[in-house]
């Protein structure tokens, strides 16, 4: 019966005999797990070369004697000769080490097993009886991907008693649910408190475990009922109690999030955070309404603004001369305002305009017009924020047409 341990390699020296591909993978796990290797074999592959060039690798280039077992804490014996590693293995038993021999598990007394770290966690899969690694690394390949987009309970759940908190800003992307990146949904998963915004995938709270507490510090246009300086001292108290805080913020929370304030006052605190980069709603909702924010031929470059005042002059310029696909966020309110300084500017009166709500959801809606009819037509079918504008060429619902739909 094969039991597993997890067994502590780091700063303990090791022994890998073999210099193949064999030997330079496991090389390289136990590399990566902080050990002191010592390699011993004549030649290497050249995986194992950039191995031995880094620190904590230390190559005796020569035969390996099963002498070089004595005083380690854990041996690969993957020479590649039978008898070479079942001596080596043999000798490791004797001096009461765990070995294992690549060529023939029997000879070892361990087994390496498939694993996938997640969240803090290492989950390993080994065969029991034979050995079949790649059913094992099958399975662990699996349950990596479960443990990656599964709806699954990772806080900790032992913590030191100082053990200081920390913050994750996760930009949670357009809106719908699935559209979070996969990073942020396992932040989500870890989290002990989650503070967040009325825009992004907030279904996902539901599925978040009943004792994690959710702060709601939404913001509606012209009305912040939690001012910013108020959320900065919120995540920072919350991290300071030592505990896990997500931040979950509509789009990317550098993308007009105020994600970077944020970061500041946690740093200025002392406060760890670490920045989850969303899908921002300035590229993903054109797609999801089918706009090209650059197309070949029409437009190479693309100003992305937000439209709580009035547009710079040089990216109204850039648009008026069709050089710029425009994209505004939080636009609606000043819509007529922002049309009449792109019609200033020299836009022509039929540059299309697309007006894309809720983007990403079942909720989405696109309106699109003229720019000198866009205002009127925004108004007849009530559009509402959250909304998305994009303004030039690109938004002529004829461009991506099939041929023979245009004629």
């Amino acid at each position: 019966m094969t039991t597993l341990v997890g067994v502590e390699l780091a700063g303990r020296p090791v022994l890998v005999a073999g210099g193949g591909p064999v030997a330079a993978s496991k090389a390289a796990a136990l590399v990566a797990d902080g050990a002191l290797v010592h390699v011993v074999t004549p030649v290497v592959c050249e995986a194992m070369l950039d191995l031995v060039d880094g620190a904590g690798v230390t190559w005796s280039q020569r035969e390996v004697d099963v002498e070089d077992v004595v005083g380690t804490w854990f041996v690969v014996a993957a020479t590649g000769d039978l008898d070479v590693d079942r001596d080596l293995c043999a000798r490791a038993t004797t001096e009461r080490v765990f070995s294992v021999c690549a060529g023939a598990s029997k000879h070892g007394t361990a087994r390496n097993p498939a694993v996938t770290d997640h969240a803090g966690l290492r989950v390993g899969v080994v065969s029991l009886g034979r050995p079949d690694p790649a059913r094992a690394v099958g399975v662990r390949n699996a349950l990596a991907v479960h443990l990656a987009s599964s709806q699954l309970d990772l806080r900790a759940r032992r913590r030191g008693s100082a053990q200081p908190g920390r913050v994750v800003l996760v930009g949670g992307g357009p809106g719908a649910e699935d559209l979070i990146t996969v990073r942020g949904r396992q932040a989500l998963a870890q989290a002990d408190v989650v503070v967040t915004d009325r825009l992004g995938p907030t279904g996902l709270l539901r599925t978040l475990p009943l004792d994690v507490e959710v702060i709601d510090v939404g913001k509606t246009a012209g009305h912040h009922t939690v001012p910013q300086s108020e959320i900065n001292r919120i995540l920072v108290e919350q991290a300071r109690r030592g505990r896990t805080v997500v931040r979950l913020k509509g789009g990317d929370p550098f993308v007009y999030g105020r994600g970077g304030e944020e970061v500041i006052a946690c740093r200025e605190a002392g406060v760890d955070i670490e920045v989850v980069p969303g899908v921002s709603s300035a590229l993903s909702a054109p797609g999801a309404a089918g706009i090209p924010l650059t197309h070949r031929g029409t437009v190479g470059a693309v100003h992305v603004v937000h439209g709580h005042e009035r547009i710079d002059g040089h990216a109204l310029a850039a648009v008026a001369a069709e050089g710029a696909t425009l994209v505004v966020l939080m636009g609606v309110r000043m819509l007529a305002e922002h049309v009449r300084d792109l019609r200033a500017a020299g836009a022509a009166s039929d540059l299309p305009v697309a007006i894309v709500e809720d983007a990403t959801t079942e909720r989405q809606r696109v309106t699109t017009a003229p720019l000198a009819e866009v205002t009127e037509a925004a108004a007849r079918v009530g559009v509402r924020a959250p909304a998305v504008i994009v303004v030039g060429r690109v938004a002529d619902p004829l461009l991506l047409a099939a041929p023979e739909a245009v004629a």
